[in-house]
Order: C-alpha cells, then structure tokens, then sequence
C-alpha cells in the first residue's frame, strides 16, 4: 500500500521490531566490523556495498536514513555524505571525468560554481553555464561529451525556477545525466524523479535536520546512477558521522510540519515587505507576480522558507546600520533551521553564462530565511532594521 508524505516521514526508516521494540533506530558507532567465517569474508570483497562490511561503507543507522529517503524521493537508492558540498562533489565526479562536458545552471549554489571552477577544472573537465530559464532549449547546448545536465531549482540567492520536466525530455536522449539540488523544496515539495530527474542532491544540514546542529548530505539515484555514485563515495572516502545521521533521521519526523510554518512567516514576511519603501522587489517563487511562478504552481507542491529581498541602492553604511542591528535574524550562513538568517549578498556574483541577462537591480540583495518564530516578532525585527536604515542616511 502507497503511502503518503506525512506518514512516510513519520514511519521510513524505521523498523522497531528489529530494535525490541525501540521506536528509533539506534545510533551504531562503527570502524571494525567481524566476519564468522572465512566465506563471509570473502564474500564482502566481492559484494562490498551490501550490509555491514566496514564502518565507511555504512552502519544500520545509515541504511534507516537512506531508506527513509529512498521512499520519499521514489528513488532506487541512496548514499550519504558528510555535507550538502560532498554530495555535490561526489554526483559530479561519479559521472565526470577528463575531457567531458558539464552544463551548470547560472543561478547555481555558490560552492557548487568555485567546485567546477576549481577542481573539475583542474581534472580536465569543461563547464559551461547556461541561464536557467532555458528549458527545452537546453538541447542546443548538449554536445558529444556532454556526461552531466545539472539543475537546482529555485536557483540560489535569485531564485529562478527551471522547468525541469522540459530539460530532462530535452537530455532524455543524450548520453548526459540530470542532476538536480533539490535542497530548497525537499522531498516533500518538489518529486524530483516524477520529474525526469537522475540524481537528487539534498544538503540535509537545512530543512531535513532542521536545526543547525549538524553536516549531512544525502544522494538519491535512479536504477541506473546508483551504483556509479556508491562507487565513487567509497573511492573517496566519504563518511558521514553516524551521530549526524541520526540527527537527519529525527529531524525528518517534523519535517512537514516545520516547512508548512516557514512557508506560512515567508509569506506573511513578504506581504509586510513589498509595502516597505525601501524594497524594490521581492523573490520567492510562492507569490503571484514572481517570474517562474506559474511552472512552480505546476511542479511543486508549496514553498520553504528561503526567499531574497532586493532593496532600492543604499550605502554600505546604511546596509550595515540594518543588518548589525538585528535580534532575531542572525546574520550567518546556511539555513533550513529553526531560526531565522539574513546575508547580505553582491550582484557580481550573481551572473556568469554569457547568454544571461545582466542583473538588473542596482541595490543590495538581502537573501532571508524565515525560521519559526512569531511571524510578529520578525516583522517588528525588520521594521526596526529598516528604520536604523533610514536613520543613517545622510541629512
């Protein structure tokens, strides 16, 4: 019987039968693991990524989590990393190798640019970025060696949404892998496979721990890409902390919940934004009037808590006089948990493909995460911000 979201969340993972009866499962903190006998030995040589061979490979807390994503995400399988960048690392270079061809979204996660631009680079690899409001049209830039179509939607910092369903039927008949960061929606919000999607990237840091208390990543793959991205997990050396991993699993149990709060203080923060003389333009993919909301209202089910506000120009000095100022939000970086964040970002880095259109906004970007406080208390946060603002404008 299928299950829905709530109750997979509630219940993936889990089997407290095989635990006396224990609803969680428990934490294994593992290096050594002991053969009976010389065939069973042997016979982990030969099947090295099934059960418990060696603590790297992974312990029956990794495998809960991983099961646990698998059925939310409808994937084959899954592996797990020691942070969101890992998994980025580690989908990338199952499939790269010297002398291949990577398409990157323009509106890529910062990290994921300076990684192509540095080690791929390095290893031969050519990237090139391609703005994210292609789709289809994505076709005209696949080439022989083209291994790797990579997507994250809603795009970091401007938040583009892409029209997957389009660029995979595009990719669908070339040799290329999609690959897509889905951090921003989860599981719960964007079905990535139902999609045409790969390979499912999840920096399980934010919304699936939820709490700012640990690094942890998570792949999800297809069939066909499971084995390739295990491979090379291995290869490398990954390894997530088992503790971290238990901390995914218990932040999955509330997850619904705590998206539907943020999406709910995002919205209410942005109603009380867009009236603020100071905002030039607010983006968040939820609201009517923002540019790829009709294929986010196709695709995804509802919206998380990360959005950016553009203010009007100001002076570093006015900027500083607002964000240092702050009690609520935190000025620092990541998000997905409970508290509310704010970072101030330049535009020069926000546009690399050569067929994106300039960035149009003269003013700061103030990128926000809603956490889970009293929408209220926030308003109040940001009204003060704004006022020190305005206070510190020259007479």
């Amino acid at each position: 019987m299928a299950r829905r979201k709530d109750t997979q969340l509630t219940h993936g993972g889990r089997n407290p039968r095989q635990h006396q009866g224990i609803v969680n499962p428990p934490v294994y903190h593992a290096s050594t693991v002991l053969f009976p006998t010389l065939d069973a030995l042997e016979y982990s040589h030969l099947k090295p990524y099934e059960g418990v061979s060696y603590g790297r490979y992974g312990t029956p807390t990794h495998f809960a989590f991983e099961q646990a994503l698998c059925e939310l995400d409808g994937a084959h399988g899954a592996v797990t990393t020691s942070s969101g960048l890992a998994a980025i690392h580690i989908a990338l270079t199952a499939f790269l190798g010297q002398g291949d061809h990577l398409l990157m979204v323009d509106s890529v996660y910062g990290p994921t640019r300076r990684l192509c631009d540095g080690l791929l680079k390095q290893q031969g690899i050519e990237t090139t970025y391609y703005d994210p409001t292609i789709g289809a049209g994505i076709k005209q830039l696949l080439r022989p060696n083209t291994r790797v179509v990579y997507v994250e939607s809603p795009g970091s910092l401007t938040f583009e949404i892409q029209d997957i369903p389009a660029i995979s039927s595009a990719v669908e008949s070339s040799r290329a892998v999609v690959i897509m960061d889905n951090t921003w929606a989860t599981p719960l919000l964007f079905p990535a496979f139902e999609r045409g999607v790969d390979v499912c990237i999840h920096a399980a840091t934010k919304y699936i721990v939820g709490h700012a208390d640990a690094m942890l990543g998570i792949i999800t793959c297809n069939a066909e890409c499971y084995e390739p991205v295990k491979r090379t997990a291995v290869a490398i050396g990954n390894c997530a902390g088992p503790d971290d991993v238990y901390l995914g699993l218990r932040g999955l149990r509330t997850l619904a919940v705590r998206l539907s709060q943020h999406q709910q203080n995002a919205l209410m923060l942005c109603d009380w934004l867009r009236k603020q003389p100071e905002v030039e333009e607010l983006l968040f993919p939820a609201l009517p009037d923002h540019p790829g909301h009709a294929v986010w209202r196709r695709d995804f089910s509802g919206a998380s808590g990360l959005l950016a506000v553009v203010l009007k120009p100001c002076s570093r000095s006015e900027l500083a006089a607002m964000v240092d100022g702050f009690s609520l939000f935190g000025m620092g970086y990541s998000w997905g948990g409970y508290e509310s964040l704010v970072i101030p970002v330049g535009a020069d880095t926000l546009r690399h493909a050569r067929t994106a259109k300039p960035w149009p906004h003269a003013g700061p970007l103030l990128r926000l995460h809603a956490g889970l406080e009293d929408p209220q208390d926030l308003i109040e946060d940001l009204q003060a911000g704004f006022e020190r603002l305005r206070q510190a404008r020259p007479l």
